[in-house]
């Protein structure tokens, strides 16, 4: 469902650090009562706001693999091949692990 926002809502914060979600904003995440919501703060200071059962990734992976990203950005001289050493101790490690990416989780595995 497409809904067109003005580029410009805002709200006020209560003296208690509370505020209203503008309509529109609502309206765009489909949020009703009771609803969760969740803010992402990006590296640029920019805060995305999103549905909290939309939001399918882990936010501190998120961060993480934006630190990563910058760093590498920063300093492309640090990055290093992997030797195929490296590479093939790894799959001797894996080679007998069964994996079925399927398969559902067990109680004590969620």
């Amino acid at each position: 469902m497409a809904v067109k926002l003005d580029p410009f809502s805002e709200s006020t914060l209560t003296d208690r650090y509370q505020t209203t979600i503008p309509d529109p904003v609502r309206k765009a995440l489909g949020l009703n009562k009771r609803d969760k919501i969740c803010y992402t703060i990006q590296a640029n200071g920019q805060v995305v706001i999103s549905r909290a059962d939309q939001t399918d990734s882990d936010p501190i992976l998120g961060q993480f693999l934006e630190f990563l990203a910058q760093d590498i950005e920063k300093n492309p001289q640090h990055l290093q091949g992997i030797s195929s050493d490296l590479v093939k101790r790894v799959q001797s490690l894996v080679s007998e692990v069964d994996l079925d990416l399927d398969q559902s989780l067990s109680d004590e595995d969620e």
